[in-house]
């Protein structure tokens, strides 16, 4: 029984669920969500101008960009989001001044974009060469149908993929407690291990494991079911049907 008690005290106190899970509500699951979509808005604009360099026709272009990719990519997350939240402050370039807030939704934004870059990449060279042709056939320059075609199909191709990559998002916000936010800008995570190092149990951690759990999995399976429909639908168009004017122009 003692064995019982102890892991129920561990993971499971009553008393210690109900005292931080308010905290949890109110103020870590809105900072969260909101880090999270600070955060995809910057890695989607990495995103999209990492992926243009990445399929430029000028070197100068498109090796500081394969760089930046492979580089953001290849350190662990954790330490991309110290070296540029903590980095930055400290090497005298207050973008935000003191706002910490913004250095954490720069350092985990930064950091998804090299990710979404990829994702952008492999969506806009999917489109169909023959619909850019189509698009130059009408005048347009290379730029032009770079944004008004290739971009808008590709952006819509990639929408499953990079809203996968938004649920990535809201785990990597438990990172950020490694740059000290203040009370009121604590997410989730940074809340719940507060709780469990003064009451030395993980209860708050499993807390905050719960809401994380009821974020993400409901979207993890929209995501897969919105994945699925776009794959039938391709599947079910028959392979003589010319493609819709409006989504060659889009």
């Amino acid at each position: 029984m003692n064995g019982l008690h102890r892991v129920r005290d561990t993971f499971f106190n009553g008393h210690l669920l109900a005292e931080v899970f308010p905290s949890l509500l109110r103020t870590g699951l809105l900072n969260t969500l909101v880090l999270a979509l600070l955060a995809s808005a910057i890695g989607l604009v990495a995103g999209i101008l990492l992926a243009s360099g990445l399929m430029s026709r000028r070197l100068v272009v498109r090796v500081p960009c394969r760089t930046y990719v492979d580089i953001l990519r290849g350190l662990p997350h954790i330490l991309s989001i110290y070296l540029i939240g903590q980095g930055l402050p400290l090497a005298g370039l207050n973008v935000f001044g003191t706002w910490t807030y913004g250095y954490a939704a720069l350092a985990i934004g930064l950091t998804e974009g090299s990710y979404m870059a990829e994702i952008f990449r492999s969506g806009f060279q999917s489109v169909d060469p023959g619909i850019v042709e189509a698009a130059r056939s009408l005048g347009m320059s290379h730029g032009k149908a770079m944004r008004l075609v290739v971009v808008p199909v590709g952006f819509r191709r990639v929408l499953p993929a990079l809203t996968g990559q938004f649920i990535l998002v809201i785990k990597s916000t438990a990172l950020v407690y490694l740059l000290g936010l203040v009370t009121g800008q604590r997410e989730m995570f940074a809340i719940a291990q507060d709780a469990s190092a003064n009451d030395a149990s993980l209860t708050p951690l499993v807390a905050a494991g719960v809401l994380y759990l009821a974020i993400t999995v409901p979207l993890t399976y929209a995501v897969n079911a919105w994945d699925r429909r776009l794959r039938d639908g391709r599947r079910a168009r028959p392979a003589t049907e010319p493609v819709p004017q409006q989504e060659a122009l889009v």
